[in-house]
């Protein structure tokens, strides 16, 4: 069985269980996620009843792609007209011919919403059900799994690249695109967001963007990068000395590795990601500086670069659960004189986490 097969099963469970009939799934992301397909134009309608075959819709471009990616167990139709006029003919091969049509109030627009309920046919609610793909997006199977793992050491190989050929006298921009360019000429199909590569009082923004200035030694370095490859996403920050730094700095970095460290071990299937966050911040604020760790301890990465379950002071009191993958990045800025970060991408498991990347998280001084 396809990946795709057990995850249009289990959707079709979740839509039963929200008291839907059907369910139309837009979002590009997530029609990758049930159908496998990757191209811009595609719907698919899951039915509540397990032994229906979930249908999906696409355009004439797309004929021959669908059909290489789409599973035969799904009804595959290329079709002439509008996507959301064909996906509610569907439709008609609902047995009851009256019911209740689910769809994601994050993917479909004003326009969009007013065209479904033109075209409805009597007897048939609309219902707002947002969230339902992606909550079982969520726990990741054992081929996501190997698609995040290779991508996170895909990026940590380009890294290592960059790195041997020395960064100090580049510029934070030039650093970055060698970065980028090494991990497509290793396979990836892009990174996973623009890379950051900030230096000294720089690296206190925490997503501060590349500039034409040149690395200088004696300082921190901030590198967050990740790849993305067969569609999934890295996602890891490792900080760098490039010489001899203050004590200052360095008691820092060791605060931030200590916090990353004690968070990352706590990480387990049961507690919430408000509560792995707390373990990071309640270390950071010991030390002074709770005000300077303003961001969350970490979030989900999958299909998307940031994803559910959020990890952080006003995340749900949702139990984390084996097969999540998530960050944990914890980090101390000082306005106008420099920042640490520290990231790890692990997997959730029933007694502990799996970090997915592998590159030291002692300080390294760097050339």
């Amino acid at each position: 069985m396809r990946p795709e097969e057990a995850r249009a099963e289990r959707l079709a469970a979740s839509v039963a269980e929200h008291e839907l009939d059907v369910l139309l799934v837009g979002g590009a992301v997530d029609v990758r996620y049930l159908s496998g397909f990757t191209g811009t134009n595609g719907l698919v309608l899951a039915s509540a009843e397990a032994d229906s075959a979930p249908r999906f819709y696409t355009d004439f471009r797309y004929a021959t792609q669908s059909a290489e990616q789409v599973p035969a167990t799904f009804v595959r139709e290329v079709v002439s007209i509008d996507l959301l006029e064909a996906a509610v003919g569907g439709l008609e091969s609902h047995g009851a011919g009256v019911g209740r049509l689910g769809f994601d109030e994050t993917a479909v627009t004003v326009k969009q919403h007013r065209r479904l309920r033109e075209l409805l046919p009597e007897g048939w609610e609309l219902t707002g059900a947002t969230g339902l793909v992606s909550a079982l997006r969520e726990v990741k199977d054992a081929e996501e799994v190997a698609r995040i793992r290779a991508a996170a050491e895909l990026a940590d190989e380009a890294l290592g690249e960059v790195l041997e050929e020395g960064v100090v006298g580049r510029t934070e921009r030039d650093v970055a695109m060698a970065l980028e360019f090494a991990m497509r000429r290793l396979g990836a199909q892009a990174p996973s967001f623009p890379s950051i590569v900030v230096a000294g009082e720089h690296s206190a923004l925490p997503h501060a963007e590349p500039r034409a200035v040149e690395i200088p030694p004696h300082t921190l370095l901030t590198i967050d990068w990740g790849a993305q490859l067969e569609g999934y996403c890295s996602d890891s920050t490792r900080t760098y000395a490039t010489g001899s730094i203050s004590g200052e700095q360095r008691e820092v970095y060791e605060l931030v590795r200590h916090a990353q460290a004690e968070a990352q071990a706590a990480l387990r299937a049961g507690p919430s990601g408000r509560e792995i966050d707390a373990v990071a911040r309640a270390i950071i604020e010991a030390a002074g500086h709770g005000e300077h760790f303003g961001h969350g301890v970490g979030h989900g990465v999958g299909l998307e670069i940031h994803e559910a379950p959020r990890l952080s002071r006003t995340a749900s009191e949702q139990p984390l659960r084996a097969g999540n993958v998530v960050t944990i990045e914890p980090g101390v800025y000082l306005p106008g004189r420099f920042g640490v970060r520290i990231e790890d991408l692990v997997l959730v498991g029933e007694d502990g986490g799996e970090a997915l990347n592998g590159l030291p998280k002692e300080l390294t001084e760097i050339a």
